[in-house]
This record gives C-alpha cells, sequence and structure tokens, in this order.
C-alpha cells in the first residue's frame, strides 16, 4: 500500500450497515466522484446481546452477498481498498469468517483477484483475567467493577478495535478488509489517517458518515461521500436527489454519544466543540474546526454476553371493552393468578423463574410515562417467561395459556374470550442473553489484543 502524502482524502459511505442495500447508482456516482477508499459498517450492538452472545448474524446472506457484489465490484475497478467492520453483526471470529467466506464465493464468481484481509478481535478470559488482576481494566458507566467469573461466564468476548489493526492490514497490502468488533467511525477513518490527513477532521467526518445517508434529507436513498483535508472535510449525498443541510450534519453528532461535543475513541478523544458547519451549496456543506485530543493511554473497549436462561413467548390480543377500560388491573391479576398456579402446578417460587407481561398498544414502550389517556382500542398482551430451561419456560407459558384466552377481571360475571396470534400460542426463543461486559482495558499497543491474517488470493477461478 503506497502511503504517499496527499492533499484530501475521498471516503465513501454506502449505507449504514452492509445489508441494509443502496441504490446502485450512488455507489457510481461515489466513484466518478473519486472516492479513494469504501468503508462501510457490519455491525452494532443496537439490536441487543443475542448476536454477540450467540454468535449469529443479525443480517441474511442473501443481502450482505448482494451489498459486497456491489462494492466488491466497484473497489475492483477503481482499485481502492473496501473496509468492512463489526462483520457478522457483533464481530465475533465466527462473523468474520462467515463475511470472508461470502467474500471468497464472489471473488471467484466475479473473476475478481483481490487481497483479502481478516482482522479478528475476540478475546480470551484466562488473559483477561490477568488484566483485570493487574489493575488494567476499568468500568465504563453504568457498571461496576468487573469480577472474574463474569469473563467466565461469557459464550463471546470481543475487543472493540479502533483504526490501528484496520491501517495495518492496508500497510500489508490487503486490498480488502474485514473486521471483527470496531468502532464504527475507525472503519471510515482508517485509511484517512494512513495517507496522513489530520485527525480532528478525520475523526469529525467518520462519525457523520458512520450511518451512510442518515445526515442527509432522505437516509433511504443511499450514502454520502465525505472529504477530508488538512482544513476540514466536506459531505456530499451520493444520490443527487438528496440533500446535507448544516443541521443535517451537526445533528448526527447527538446520535449514539453521552456529549454532543466529544466523543471517545479507543487512542483519544474528538472536540467538535469550536466546529463549524457551512452549506456550500443546497446539497454540500463544508465542516471546520474539529479537534483531537490524544490520550495518554489507549484503551479498548470489552464487549461479552452470557446466558441468562431460556426464553418462551405468548401473545394474545384484547378487544373487550370492559377489560381494556381496567387493563393494568387486569394485568396485575393475571400476574397474581399466574404467580399462584405456577407454584400450585410445577412447585416452583418466584426465584426460580422470571416473566413480564407487556400491554403493546398501552405502554409496553414508554411504560408509567406514556401520556396517553384514556382506555386503548385494542392491546396485545405479549408474555415472556425466562426460566433455567427451556422446558420449564414453556412450562410456565402454557399454565399462562387459559388465563391469556379466558381471565376475567375482578368484578366480571362471564368469562371472556381473547385472541392468540398464533397456533400453538407457544414460541419457544431458546437462550436468552444479556451484557455484562462494558468495560475498557489499557492495551499494550494499539494491536496486540487483535489477530490479522491475510490472504495471498481470494480468487479461486
Amino acid at each position: 500500500m503506497d502511503n504517499t502524502a496527499v492533499a484530501s482524502v475521498r471516503v465513501l459511505a454506502p449505507a449504514g450497515m452492509l445489508g441494509a442495500g443502496f441504490p446502485d447508482l450512488t455507489i457510481e456516482r461515489g466513484l466518478e466522484l473519486g472516492a479513494d477508499v469504501i468503508s462501510v459498517d457490519g455491525g452494532s450492538t443496537d439490536s441487543g446481546p443475542h448476536y454477540l452472545g450467540s454468535s449469529q448474524p443479525k443480517t441474511t446472506r442473501a443481502a450482505v452477498a448482494r451489498d459486497l457484489r456491489v462494492l466488491l465490484k466497484a473497489a475492483a475497478r477503481a482499485d481502492i481498498p473496501l473496509i468492512v467492520g463489526s462483520c457478522g453483526t457483533s464481530g465475533t471470529d465466527n462473523g468474520v469468517d462467515w463475511v470472508a467466506g461470502i467474500v471468497a464465493d464472489l471473488l471467484a464468481e466475479e473473476g475478481l483477484d483481490l487481497r483479502v484481509a481478516r482482522i479478528y478481535s475476540e478475546q480470551d478470559a484466562g488473559r483477561l483475567k490477568e488484566r483485570l488482576a493487574a489493575g488494567h481494566i476499568r468500568p465504563l458507566p453504568p457498571m461496576g467493577e468487573l469480577r472474574p467469573e463474569t469473563l467466565d461466564d461469557c459464550t463471546h468476548i470481543v475487543g472493540m478495535m479502533g483504526h490501528e489493526p484496520i491501517v495495518a492490514a492496508l500497510e500489508a497490502g490487503a486490498q480488502v478488509v474485514l473486521a471483527g468488533r470496531a468502532t464504527d467511525t475507525a472503519v471510515a477513518a482508517a485509511y484517512p489517517l494512513m495517507k496522513g490527513m489530520p485527525a480532528g477532521p478525520t475523526w469529525h467526518a467518520s462519525k457523520i458518515v458512520e450511518c451512510g445517508g442518515q445526515c442527509t434529507s432522505n437516509p433511504r436513498e443511499g450514502g454520502v461521500l465525505a472529504t477530508i483535508d488538512a482544513g476540514g472535510f466536506t459531505i456530499e449525498p451520493l444520490h443527487p436527489e438528496v440533500s446535507c443541510t448544516p443541521i443535517s450534519v451537526a445533528a448526527h453528532m447527538l446520535y449514539e454519544t453521552v456529549n454532543p461535543f466529544r466523543m471517545r475513541e479507543p487512542d483519544g478523544t474528538l472536540d467538535v466543540a469550536e466546529a463549524t458547519y457551512t452549506a456550500l451549496d443546497d446539497r454540500r456543506v463544508r465542516v471546520e474546526g474539529s479537534r483531537f485530543h490524544v490520550a495518554e493511554q489507549h484503551t479498548v473497549k470489552l464487549e461479552g454476553a452470557r446466558i441468562t436462561g431460556y426464553q418462551t413467548m405468548s401473545f394474545s390480543a384484547v378487544r373487550d371493552p370492559h377489560i381494556l377500560a381496567h387493563i393494568e388491573d387486569w394485568a396485575a391479576l393475571l400476574r397474581e393468578v399466574l404467580t399462584e398456579r405456577v407454584e400450585q402446578t410445577l412447585g416452583l417460587g418466584a426465584d426460580s423463574y422470571a416473566f413480564d407481561v407487556r400491554l403493546y398498544g398501552h405502554n409496553a414502550v414508554l411504560g408509567e410515562n406514556d401520556p396517553a389517556q384514556g382506555p386503548p382500542r385494542e392491546v396485545g398482551v405479549m408474555l415472556l417467561v425466562n426460566a433455567p430451561d427451556q422446558a420449564t419456560a414453556t412450562a410456565v407459558a402454557k399454565i399462562a395459556n387459559p388465563l391469556m384466552l379466558h381471565l376475567p377481571t375482578r368484578d366480571m360475571d362471564h368469562l371472556p374470550s381473547l385472541a392468540f396470534a398464533t397456533s400453538p400460542a407457544e414460541t419457544e426463543r431458546g437462550p436468552a442473553y444479556e451484557f455484562v461486559l462494558h468495560h475498557a482495558v489499557d492495551s499494550i499497543t494499539p494491536t496486540d489484543m487483535f489477530r490479522i491474517e491475510i490472504e495471498e488470493s481470494a480468487h479461486h477461478g
């Protein structure tokens, strides 16, 4: 990889997540505008701990393959790198290998010969316990101090890499980089930083483009191109009928940040308190004044998930106006009667299992903060049961079955008929996971926690 200093770097961000899709014409437009690198995020923790805990992707193979086929052909034609971060949703080793397998098949089908790098980010619990004992792991709010046994409980642990391992892969000659868990920004920042672009504008631009077209007037119409130079950066939508405005660009610093002016990366903190946002025309925005403060200690965030039990779900619908007028009292009665019958039937106390009743259409989303007044028109009642094993969870849900079908309010003199959404009413969801690691570990070097493997050729034709 040629690291000759350049005056600017153009980063093509096609979408907020690999597999989300984008119009083909936006990729062609990005190449016409002189893109130097294509970067796309492949994952997130947004959808909960299941994907990390189970090491399974959220996206379907067909959707990922569709996007990758377009991007690989574009990268090969333009002779520019393609970088994918947090492969397989959670960035586990299996996720990296899953995406790499798709890439290998596509390269063979398209007759492309590109060097592919895999960067693995899964962590060994034993090594982390050594770092913990040495005082090099600290909790991030709102977590408490980490216990060694928590590391052993995790089914998978990943470290969130910064740009450095990606740069190392590019410098080793990789044309396609498939990274495990990485900060969303590192995926876009790696190539510009390697080419000598200043850290402030680079990290800020990378934050703005992390979700593709979310900083535009129509996020559904594809991504953006960020042009980074010594004085700042410019954001331009890839779709000709879409615009960026100073407000739409600046507003993205409100997204997934604790502080809209400061954002921590493994090697320091982005500071946009003095950044200015200027409309160059009706589509493009220029940003200047971004700064980056290098940290004394490079750190890597740890993410880990463990099994909390096994879950069974049941869902019924309430249309009875009398029950709806007293829906919270009815739900309280459901909880009370179910608890009694589980103890009578299964001999289980409340400490042996757990269940949750959620009233969709009433307050399932906002709970007590819901501002709605008056009885709802209809309510979906979702029961989630969690138990140490699947059979117990399903047994509890089956005990709830007649209650969710015919439970009257305390003052009703007849049995109402409610409606189950499915037959059978109970759906076994398998193991349930929870995030238990939200901690930072001091790095020995920016790359020492990550393993890089580069294939000489992925072309099998």
